[in-house]
């Protein structure tokens, strides 16, 4: 094949022709899952009815329903992506692997965050070109977001957004030989919200035996809103929307009008006798279960989870906010429930368990972001030194990164997802290893 010719990949529901470049090849926006239009909003996803002839893989998905989301003087785009690309298929994936041929590779699945409500496949922080220059078959995952995604109705499965990952890995399983990749070797990895719900894959039964290892990057074992927390949010969004809290009713209403009811969601006290809002008010959508994932631990995988150092000050210091309290807000959201997934893991399963803490401190908004929530991923994805996420409004900030940082972390990805030992030792009650990066 020359340089010039787009391959062309026969899955089990047709043909998807991608691109060559430099780092491999890639196809764009190939459905897992039927289009979630009408009650199928608010359903389990269903299979891809397929497409006859060659589809075109060659240009990017639309993706979920979202709102803008600001976070003042910082620049999110690389993070956030273009924000809601419309079009009715969007329960898609993106595969960047080195070759689609024979080649038997690691398999890793990217589960992106934003809070349950936002993001998407194309954000620039995803691009996989360094994961496939060293060996890796990367898919990267679109879900179902905000209120058809997470929103609790009676009559329709909660935690929708988290079927349509489980459904992603089903197709990987079936499809990614295909592509070149192994569907016995599979490592997830999410970040933020993503993480939450590669940790909720573990406790998971419906997803046993569709991954190996699973990576959290700041997130929580402990994120999920009770039933009860679930109900006020529901009962919230039907009396905005002036309907009943129903499937039908709901299955009548724009994505449009979700996206504008959502500034009346916000702030909800979701505190009980019994439990605290594990998102601190920040968004009013998270997972829906009756016992946290962290003490439901039912698949049996490797496990490399942390979280970084100043994690709350990407809530507090781009609006212009003190950071003090930001500490205490990090643990809150991420620190406590990571510790606790990693502390359970590392007590019941018999795979192993590896944490990591990542300090390397962003000099963006005047030095003040600090090793914040996000800051880890350039790292991750080894795009580190990429012009735009730098500046003083970008998420690295003004500074070079430091050499040799992006090389380190996103090694360590790699070695696990091929062997399941990203290079330091594994985490138990002896002997409790944390592998520090960059601070």
């Amino acid at each position: 094949m020359s340089q010039w010719e787009n391959p062309i990949v026969e899955t089990a529901a047709g043909a998807v022709r991608g691109i060559v470049d430099e780092a491999g090849e890639l196809y764009r926006a190939i459905p897992y899952a039927a289009a979630p239009v009408g009650p199928g909003r608010f359903a389990r996803p269903e299979p891809h009815p397929g497409w006859s002839g060659v589809r075109d893989g060659t240009q990017p998905s639309p993706t979920a329903p979202q709102p803008v989301r600001d976070f003042g003087r910082l620049d999110l785009t690389p993070y956030f992506g273009p924000g809601w690309v419309r079009g009715e298929e969007y329960l898609t994936v993106d595969v960047r692997t080195p070759a689609a041929d024979a080649g038997n590779r690691p398999v890793m699945v990217f589960v992106h965050g934003g809070g349950f409500v936002t993001g998407s496949t194309r954000a620039a922080l995803y691009d996989g070109s360094a994961f496939a220059r060293d060996g890796i078959v990367l898919v990267t995952v679109n879900y179902r977001l905000g209120i058809p995604g997470f929103l609790a109705l009676e009559g329709s499965p909660d935690n929708r957004g988290l079927l349509d990952v489980i459904a992603a890995l089903r197709w990987v399983r079936d499809s990614i030989a295909a592509f070149g990749g192994d569907p016995r070797n599979v490592t997830v990895f999410g970040q933020s919200a993503g993480a939450t719900l590669t940790g909720a894959l573990l406790a998971t039964p419906e997803a046993q035996g569709l991954f190996r290892r699973a990576i959290v990057q700041s997130g929580s074992g402990t994120g999920a809103f009770t039933p009860e927390q679930a109900r006020r949010v529901t009962t919230a969004a039907a009396a905005a929307l002036g309907v009943e809290a129903t499937p039908a009713a709901f299955a009548e209403i724009s994505d449009e009008r979700f996206l504008d009811i959502l500034p009346a969601l916000a702030g909800l006290d979701l505190r009980t006798a019994t439990a605290a809002d594990p998102l601190a008010g920040l968004s009013a959508f998270s997972l829906v279960l009756p016992v946290q994932p962290a003490d439901n631990l039912v698949n049996d995988v490797d496990l490399l989870i942390g979280t970084n150092t100043e994690e709350g000050r990407l809530y507090l210091v781009p609006q212009g906010k003190p950071d003090g309290p930001a500490d205490q807000l990090g643990e809150l959201l991420f620190g406590a429930g990571t510790a606790r997934m990693a502390q359970a893991h590392a007590e019941i399963s018999t795979s192993r368990t590896y944490v990591y803490s990542f300090g390397y401190r962003s000099t963006a908004l005047d030095g003040r972001l600090g090793a914040a929530h996000t800051v880890e991923l350039p790292f991750v994805f080894d795009v580190a030194d990429e012009p735009w996420l730098h500046g003083d409004t970008g998420l690295l900030g003004p500074d070079a990164a430091p050499a040799g940082l992006a090389a380190e972390v996103h090694g360590a990805w790699v070695a696990f997802a091929k062997e399941g030992k990203p290079g330091w030792v594994a985490y138990d009650e002896r002997r409790r290893e944390i592998r520090r990066f960059g601070g």
